[in-house]
């Protein structure tokens, strides 16, 4: 029987201004989508800009890759290479597809919908939104301009938030057998490790998503076993307090970044003694787990 290898991983980003994941404007302001968490609201980023971010990535990296964005299209739109196939494309594979029409993958004899085999769920702030918001001035193009947006200049306002974020992961990795899958599946790690470009509602501000601390567990259970959105405000994690003697297991974990770090040498000893990995660089963490459940 084959062991259950799942990894499990919360990533914490740096803190920066930020108006990534917006939703439907209001006349001229720019509402960035938020979720209420006890008497606050916090602003969130979804997977899927975050997926496809990292579809982006993928593809600078020379892995066979089914689609592609068209940016010249007068919507959202995207173009695939052929009818999906997991076993010939990295993206098809990594992050799963749906074809409604299914009467040529049945000629074809292979499934006409897939599951991602990577797991994400919402980026949420760290801090809460505390209605701060910016004012922009839009010129009228005059003069001798060939082409006009608008019959006058605008102000715009964009609504924003100084904060951190952080997103859960996780990646069955049997599901990732075989030479190409484990490739494409190293390659996705490295690439959550640069994380960036994660726009939503094609916002043009600049804010890397990649990790400055993570918390990560290589475990045959199948839930992770600790709090997915555990860092708190100040960068620690309070579930670390968690790892001994039946309760969670040290040596399936891994910590790594910022809050290795900074952490009370006391503590750390004490977690080391319980058989916690430390890394001071998130990316050699996630490489290093990449190493451990692929070999």
């Amino acid at each position: 029987m084959t062991k259950l290898k799942n990894l499990f991983c919360t990533v914490l980003t740096h803190a920066a201004p930020s108006s990534n994941y917006r939703g439907e404007s209001e006349e001229n302001r720019t509402v960035i989508q938020k979720i209420s968490k006890g008497d606050h609201e916090y602003a969130v980023i979804s997977p899927e800009s975050m997926r496809n971010a990292l579809r982006e990535i993928l593809a600078t990296q020379e892995l066979p890759m089914n689609r592609r964005r068209l940016p010249d299209e007068d919507q959202l739109a995207v173009e695939f290479k052929d009818f999906p196939n997991a076993e010939q494309f990295a993206d098809d594979f990594l992050f799963g597809y749906l074809v409604a029409d299914n009467k040529e993958m049945k000629k074809q004899k292979r499934p006409a919908k897939r599951d991602s085999v990577l797991r994400m769920n919402m980026a949420v702030a760290l801090a809460p939104y505390r209605f701060d918001a910016t004012f922009h001035q839009s010129p009228l193009n005059a003069g001798k301009s060939p082409w006009k947006n608008s019959t006058s200049s605008a102000l715009l306002h964009r609504e924003v938030s100084y904060t951190a974020y952080q997103y859960p992961f996780a990646l069955n990795l049997n599901d990732c057998a075989g030479d190409e899958p484990k490739k494409w599946t190293k390659a996705l790690l490295a690439a959550i490790g640069e994380l960036s470009n994660v726009a939503g509602g094609h916002a043009r501000s600049y804010f890397e998503m990649a990790p400055v601390s993570l918390v990560a567990r290589l475990t045959p259970s199948l839930v992770c076993g600790f709090n997915t959105y555990g860092f708190e405000v100040d960068g620690g994690f309070a579930d670390l307090a968690r790892i001994k003697k039946d309760d969670l297991p040290g040596n399936e974990f891994v910590v790594a970044g910022a809050i290795s770090r900074g952490m009370d040498a006391v503590e750390k000893k004490r977690l080391e003694g319980e058989g916690v990995r430390f890394f001071d660089n998130p990316q050699a963490a996630l490489s290093q787990l990449a190493t451990d459940g692929l070999g």
